[in-house]
């Protein structure tokens, strides 16, 4: 495919197919031959050569094609290691004949292959039958006349002809994004083909023509014709099977796809006649209601009742707020740092308060702020972003007379809104969030209930450590740093009580769930690697708040996963420092609606659960996710910034990194687009295995590839839980986290075997696994007897409830297979797939296959003598539907024996200090039987989750096979509502474990 050619139209394919190109054809014997393709001139068949064939065998009939599949989708495609031999994008097969054979071929480029894809499959659907609307000779075409409609419009003199300049602003309001020596080029290519006068004006002829050659993105227009029937457009029928089977949508309704059509389809003949055409469906793909972030995650979406210590706390470092002022666009004594940093949701602030002038303290931020001006921004801006409380982190270094003053302005200032009731010690963790609405929360150190003066020394560790005086280990054994604090400022401070870290075992033994520990990067760090899951347990209760290391006169940011991943709720960040931490900390946090809260994952809320933070293995009982990435293109990518010459042109790549704990971290690159200009095509999958997905970060970040150095071009970060699975566009920003106009990456996300539900994500396996090679999840012995007895019962449950998974997985893997689907496909994919084989060549004719939809496991039934690719088809089918059935009647029995272990071990929990006694473990042995402990009550409360999971996803699979069925016209029998399966009742799920559960924060 010329560099210069683009396809627009299903006529240019046809073309391309006339002239014909050299292309190679894979034998079975995984051996492969060039061989030149091309489309006769009578459009009904297509042959090659040289060939030893006769020339009548070796070329296809056009009407006996069944299927043109995109990639490596057939077993010769796969096999034998050939597939490493090219990329995926190059690779079709043509499904052909009543034996359905297949025709193997390798292009040269992705471009080549679209190009026969979209021709073939045109030239199939309308030998076969006429298809409504179907193109008619010498009938205007819809685009051509809509554009024409906007010249005429911009044609004033109504000449028929416009400025240049008029044309270019047209094109660019149709087309946002879009250089204007781009457009006037092809003004200039146009009229000189077509043998015009260049001149300072535009005929409609030429503006009709260059609008579709640069309006017409190939990857979308292919996307268009393979969903629509193969025609140029989508009706209402192929928008709603798009939408289903594609983009994962749910309670798709004709209604919503009429609005969806009046929204975005540009021409009036589209709208009125129900259809998207290229344009709107580009419109569609671009806009916010096709975003890769879901749309749910922009409101609060996520349980705010349980306890402030199962939350992550958007939190800010003070010390720097107004170091880098041109960031906030203020002087360095401004407090727009401040301010800046609550419209972003920040949820705890940092105010470091000195002695100042006039007995007045003030606030240390590079500059010296007076305190009342500075608590006077934040009360006015500090509930705006979000209603959920702020967390004021009071680091005092003021004489007591001003620390009274410190005291009457926060009284004054906040009022009803300071959270001043006592802690209850009857109960075991902080309120919620949910209680806390509009509260604001003073943390600080607090006078001993001892202490009957008015003032009283406490502890000034933490605070010397921030600011970077000596503190070594002795110091913590024997603090030396004293202040003084006064009565007024202590009785501020309640649910956030500053105390030294006294050691993991000393704080397991505290009853004193208000009281915090403030860490230096370097302390939570060495933390975090020697002891990763006693950090984790001791956050389940406390709060805890980390700071940058002194050592950091940059400003610069540590990376926040690092403690995120052992539970700390407030890792405080330099928020005008942008660079890959921030956005890390502001992509992390946009899932729960920015409001500066998104709570932890279950297994390290519960208060038996089982998590190593530097774990590099799967997690027990939790089935790993596969995200299949599909890299397509970009779009109006900007230069680098301070980047060379203004010939230059951008060479990029697209570099996916994973962020979250040591087993999910990883980095993957496409190829890089030689001279690329502003529109790369890149049509490469990236894959990624992530066991933690609660915990993990994806970002996409473009570069250009230079032999110096390769230069940033933009950058985009989303939680993997907020991620939409379909066709989206990436909305790219600045490295200081900007929105950069226009500028989009386009994408295909799939993403396997998900857990949780509620969306049609795609699910299955990338890998199969027989019985003799299944791993089982075990238990691990605690050396207590009569608690391993209890948990040696679970055994078998536990393999049973693994068996009856994988077998049904591994039965949806090879049906999808032989549909010529990939693993990431749905079910619906399948059955629509089978549909366009199954479609006689008669129209009065039944469907070669039908679905029974009668019978509660619809069957799929033979109607005459098929060839073996379907009965193989066929078998699939029927194994996949036995394996569901087995697993949706087994289910309920097998999760009740998990449960009912699981409970019989958390009977034991209250009594597990007696035990230990009883059975005289100390040091590391009773260290081992409590991990143990741990480890088994989370496998039976992952395995038996996962059960539930599968039971609903058998569920759902049943639902798709009808619901697709019927759509498509190969159900009989289909009274019964395929909606009956989705209003089954699936089971139940377990209860968290005792731990804060509630908002009473009861234990």
């Amino acid at each position: 495919m010329p560099s210069n050619r683009k396809l627009s139209s299903t006529a240019a394919c046809i073309s391309f197919m006339l002239e014909g190109c050299e292309m190679k054809k894979v034998r079975s014997n995984s051996r492969m031959y060039s061989r030149f393709f091309v489309l006769d001139p009578d459009l009904r068949f297509m042959h090659w050569e040289p060939s030893k064939k006769d020339s009548d065998k070796a070329k296809i009939e056009i009407k006996s094609v069944k299927e043109v599949r995109v990639g490596k989708k057939t077993p010769v495609l796969r096999s034998n290691g050939l597939s490493d031999q090219f990329p995926d994008e190059c690779a079709f097969s043509i499904i052909y004949g009543d034996n359905y054979e297949s025709l193997d071929l390798v292009a040269s480029s992705a471009d080549v292959v679209n190009a026969w894809v979209m021709g073939l499959r045109y030239l199939a659907s309308y030998g076969k039958h006429t298809l409504e609307g179907a193109p008619e000779t010498g009938c205007p075409n819809p685009r051509t006349s809509w554009v024409s409609s906007v010249f005429d419009i911009a044609d004033l003199e109504k000449e028929g002809r416009i400025p240049v300049s008029r044309a270019v602003q047209l094109i660019q309001a149709l087309n946002p994004g879009m250089k204007a020596s781009t457009i006037e080029l092809k003004f200039k290519e146009l009229q000189k083909a077509a043998s015009e006068r260049m001149g300072d004006e535009v005929s409609c002829e030429v503006f009709v023509e260059a609008y579709c050659e640069l309006c017409t993105r190939p990857e979308v227009f292919f996307l268009l014709v393979q969903f629509s029937s193969n025609k140029e457009y989508m009706g209402l029928k192929d928008l709603m099977i798009f939408l289903e089977a594609e983009q994962g949508m749910e309670g798709v309704t004709e209604e919503m796809c009429v609005e969806i059509i009046s929204k975005y389809e540009p021409s009036k003949e589209g709208r009125e006649k129900g259809y998207l055409a290229i344009d709107g469906f580009t419109r569609y793909l671009l806009s916010a209601d096709c975003s890769i972030f879901d749309p749910q995650h922009r409101q609060v979406c996520q349980d705010m009742s349980q306890p402030l210590s199962h939350y992550f706390i958007s939190s800010a470092h003070g010390a720097c707020l107004a170091e880098d002022s041109c960031f906030w666009g203020g002087s360095t004594s401004d407090i727009g740092g401040y301010v800046a940093a609550l419209k972003a949701g920040c949820r705890s602030l940092e105010l470091m308060v000195c002695d100042g002038p006039s007995g007045e303290p003030v606030v240390s931020v590079g500059a010296r702020l007076a305190f009342s001006r500075v608590v006077g921004a934040i009360a006015e801006y500090a509930f705006e972003a979000s209603a959920f409380p702020l967390i004021l982190c009071l680091s005092v270094h003021c004489c007591c007379a001003q620390q009274r003053v410190v005291a009457e302005h926060l009284r004054k200032t906040f009022g009803d809104k300071l959270y001043l009731i006592p802690p209850n010690p009857n109960e075991g963790y902080l309120p919620s969030p949910e209680r806390l609405k509009r509260c604001v929360l003073i943390q600080g150190r607090k006078l001993p209930p001892s202490c009957q003066s008015s003032e009283g020394d406490v502890s000034d560790d933490d605070e010397a450590s921030e600011l970077g005086l000596p503190l070594g280990e002795e110091d913590r054994e024997q603090p030396r740093h004293r202040r003084a604090l006064c009565h007024e400022l202590s009785d501020l401070v309640t649910l956030c009580q500053l105390v030294s870290f006294r050691g993991f075992e000393a704080s397991r033994r505290s009853p004193h769930y208000w009281e915090m520990c403030s860490f230096s990067e370097v302390e939570a760090g060495r933390y975090a690697n020697e002891e990763p899951e006693d950090f984790v347990a001791y956050n389940k209760r406390f709060l805890s708040r980390v700071y940058p290391s002194p050592m950091r006169i940059d400003a610069s940011n540590m990376n926040p996963q690092d403690f995120w991943k052992c539970g700390c709720q407030m890792v405080a960040m330099n928020y005008q420092t942008p660079g890959l931490m921030m956005d890390l900390n502001a992509g992390w946090f946009r899932q729960n609606g920015s409001c500066g809260y998104v709570l932890r994952p279950a297994i390290m809320r519960d208060e038996v659960s089982y998590f190593s933070a530097n774990t590099r293995d799967a997690f027990p009982g939790i089935s790993a996710q596969l995200l299949h990435l599909k890299i397509i293109s970009g779009q109006n990518l900007p230069k680098p910034k301070g980047s060379g010459a203004k010939g230059d042109v951008v060479e990029p790549y697209v570099c996916a990194e994973i962020h979250g704990i040591p087993a999910d971290c990883a980095e993957k690159r496409t190829k890089t687009v030689l001279q690329s200009g502003d529109n790369p095509v890149f049509e490469e999958t990236l894959e990624f295995q992530v066991n933690l997905p609660e915990l993990a970060i994806l970002r996409f970040m473009v570069l250009d590839d230079d032999y110096i150095g390769d230069e940033f071009i933009a950058q985009y970060t989303i939680p993997f839980e907020c991620l939409q699975t379909g066709y989206r566009h990436v909305p790219l920003q600045s490295l200081s986290g900007e929105s950069l106009p226009n500028a989009t990456l386009f994408v295909h996300v799939a993403i396997t075997n998900r857990r949780g539900g509620g969306k049609a994500h795609r699910r299955g396996l990338s890998g199969r696994k027989g019985r003799r090679m299944r791993e089982y999840t075990s238990m691990k012995a605690t050396g207590i007897k009569a608690i391993d007895e209890v948990f040696r019962t679970a055994t078998q449950p536990l393999r049973e409830a693994t068996d009856l998974r994988e077998n049904m997985q591994n039965a949806l893997v090879s049906f999808k297979e032989l549909c010529g689907l990939t693993p990431a496909a749905n079910i619906k994919q399948c059955i629509l797939k089978l549909a366009t084989w199954l479609q006689p060549s008669e129209k009065e004719s039944p469907p070669a296959v039908t679905l029974n939809l009668g019978e509660e496991y619809p069957s799929m039934e033979a109607q005459g003598p098929v060839p073996e690719l379907l009965r193989k088809v066929l078998a699939a089918y029927d194994t996949m539907i036995q394996t569901s059935r087995t697993l949706i009647e087994s289910a309920d029995a097998v999760h009740t024996k998990i449960i009912q272990v699981q409970q019989a071990g958390m009977g034991f929990h209250k009594e597990l200090h007696r035990l230990e006694v009883k059975e005289d473990l100390k040091g590391r042995k009773l260290q081992k039987a409590l991990e143990s402990f741990a480890w088994n009550i989370t496998v039976l409360k992952g395995q038996a989750d996962l059960l539930k999971h599968s039971k609903a996803e058998a569920l759902d699979t049943l639902w798709q096979i009808h619901n697709a069925a019927q759509s498509c016209g190969i159900g009989r029998n289909g009274a019964a509502s395929p909606d009956l399966f989705r209003g089954r009742a699936v089971l139940d799920p377990i209860p968290e474990t005792e731990g804060g559960g509630s908002d009473t924060g009861s234990s």
